[in-house]
């Protein structure tokens, strides 16, 4: 397949997505070597002055965290919410750290769940968005914080990172770095890491019996361990434990959806952000002990061998997981992806699963659920989610890959409306946003109006719609590319330059995002100052819409959306 073709490979951040509903893992072929840093301060907007302070400590109820001061923002890295998850330890609840007597050097990122690693063939889609896959290991329940000062009480933003449910880290994106929130919008900035794929999500009830019944979602319960872990600890850091926000972005957002349904994390935050991402499909308990199953008998292991699995390479255990799943679903459907109309069918693979102990509902994809219905939420999407740097489709073959699609009166209707909306967009940038890729801009405004008025219907907390729309500089045709706002809603253009240029432009649009954000985490509305920001409604679908001149409209993509729904 040549780069000018339509048909292009999965890329990483596709199979990341589509985690939220199956493993895609297997997609993308072995694993590939990492980065070899973690860009601590790279790319700081301005001088970071770094230093290590012996002021820069702070408690914790498992014992004292010394991390360091860069540009006045107290920073502090790999700090143990829940004990190591390797051996004995897998697919087991988390456990609390174990108490420590010396300070705890809170310096550096920890390490990432073990997982297939991004394998840097996309070029340019690299550059643009300047990849670090940092270091893995199973002692992975580590957080990181960002403070301006340890006394307070300022709102806290939780960020849970992309990658469906199998891939991805807290700092795997330079966007991730959380210090120009508490730098310059008071904020303290939290992200974390957890367990992922197989490791993370694999039903050992039948295999290791009574003990092992909640480990088909642990990796959700890691993130509720999380929560914990900054309800208990976060007013020694500066930050409030009754405002927390939550946010997430791709499989992010799915998890914010996910959590918004769980009973053991009700309480524990207080907004939400869905960021091009939410309302996933989780299979039964049934497809996923299905699923335990069919591994057993990829790995050659008898039905209750717990040991051999909690020996086991992960990379092992990954194929054999991936083998599974080919078998244990059906054929994808062309176009099929992890935004399919609600009431499609589930599909088993690692992530989430229905179990009626831990996860009870399919939250936003069946029902907004009743326990969170006071949680004021934020939803949106980008312009150019499918963006593929190596896809340069020619005009005829646009549309005959959205002929496939949708069949060629569809196809027609869809490629006439983009063009009359976006006039000035090349072929190339119309095709991310509706094209081959399973990352279908269109398909994923159709989720976000659907969640919100889920949301709506509940008439209870509002919710806020947006639409980043804002093109990058970088290349030519990059557009708003799926994770591009997230160097905006963390006020890092510098950080994020090779993305975002940096320019005049993206800092003054970065200001006013990280503004919106900060203040809906702190008063659950996002609105500032000569820029209101009003809650969307099923009827108008108000929305924000971000870019050089930000405004608020009706519905943006209205009328191509509504075509994918006809």
């Amino acid at each position: 397949m040549t780069q000018s073709g339509n048909h292009h490979l999965m890329n990483r951040r596709e199979a990341l997505l589509f985690g939220a509903t199956a493993s895609m893992s297997a997609a993308l072929g072995p694993a590939a070597l990492a980065m070899d840093n973690t860009k601590t301060a790279a790319h700081q907007q301005e001088p970071g002055n770094c230093a290590t302070p012996k002021t820069a400590v702070a408690n914790t109820q498992y014992g004292k965290v010394r991390g360091f001061v860069d540009g006045s923002v107290l920073t502090f890295k790999g700090v143990p919410y829940g004990q190591d998850t390797g051996g004995e330890n897998r697919w087991l609840p988390a456990k609390p750290p174990k108490p420590w007597k010396d300070e705890y050097p809170a310096l550096i990122y920890g390490p990432n769940c073990p997982q297939h690693l991004h394998d840097f063939s996309g070029i340019e889609q690299s550059f643009i968005q300047d990849w670090d896959d940092g270091y893995m290991g199973e002692d992975m329940l580590k957080l990181n914080v960002w403070t301006p000062s340890l006394t307070g009480k300022r709102a806290v933003m939780v960020y849970f990172h992309g990658g469906g449910f199998s891939f991805g880290s807290s700092y795997e994106l330079p966007s991730h770095e959380g210090a120009q929130m508490a730098r310059h919008h008071d904020i303290v900035q939290v992200s974390v890491n957890h367990r992922l794929n197989i490791l993370g999500f694999f039903d050992l009830s039948e295999i290791g019996g009574a003990a092992y019944a909640d480990s088909v979602n642990v990796g959700m319960t890691d993130l509720v361990a999380s929560l914990q872990w900054v309800h208990d600890n976060i007013a020694n850091f500066g930050g409030d434990p009754d405002r927390v926000m939550i946010y997430g972005q791709s499989g992010g957002g799915s998890k914010v959806t996910t959590l918004m349904g769980m009973p053991s994390a009700a309480g524990l935050f207080h907004r939400a952000s869905v960021q091009s991402g939410g309302g996933g499909n989780p299979p039964s308990a049934e497809q996923s002990k299905a699923l335990a199953r069919q591994v057993m008998i990829e790995l050659g292991l008898q039905p209750n061998d717990l040991a051999s699995l909690q020996k086991m390479d992960w990379a092992k255990l990954n194929a054999a997981g991936d083998a599974a799943v080919r078998k244990v679903n059906p054929p994808m459907k062309p176009g099929m992806g992890p935004f399919s109309a609600p009431g499609m069918p589930p599909r088993a693979g690692f992530g989430p699963t229905v179990d009626g102990r831990t996860i009870t509902v399919r939250s936003f994809n069946e029902a907004a659920p009743e326990i969170s219905k006071n949680i004021p939420m934020l939803l949106g999407s980008v312009s150019e989610e499918g963006n593929s740097m190596r896809s340069r489709p020619t005009e005829a073959e646009w549309m005959a890959s959205l002929t496939r699609l949708y069949g060629e009166a569809k196809a027609a209707a869809v490629a006439a409306a983009l063009k009359k909306a976006h006039p000035k967009k090349s072929i190339r940038t119309l095709s991310y946003m509706c094209g081959g890729s399973m990352l279908n801009s269109i398909s994923i405004r159709n989720n976000v109006v659907r969640m919100a008025k889920l949301k709506s219907d509940q008439k209870a907390a509002p919710v806020f719609t947006y639409y980043f729309t804002w093109q990058s500089p970088m290349l030519e045709d990059a557009g708003a590319w799926h994770t591009a706002e997230l160097a905006f809603c963390f006020d890092n253009t510098k950080r994020c330059e090779q993305g975002t240029g940096n320019t005049p432009e993206a800092q003054a649009l970065a200001k006013k995002m990280a503004t919106a954000w900060a203040n809906f985490a702190r008063t659950g509305n996002p609105s500032q100052p000569g820029l209101t920001w009003t809650p969307s409604d099923p009827d108008r679908c108000q929305t924000m819409v971000w870019d050089n001149e930000c405004r608020m409209v009706d519905d943006p993509e209205g009328e191509v959306r509504k075509i994918l729904l006809s």
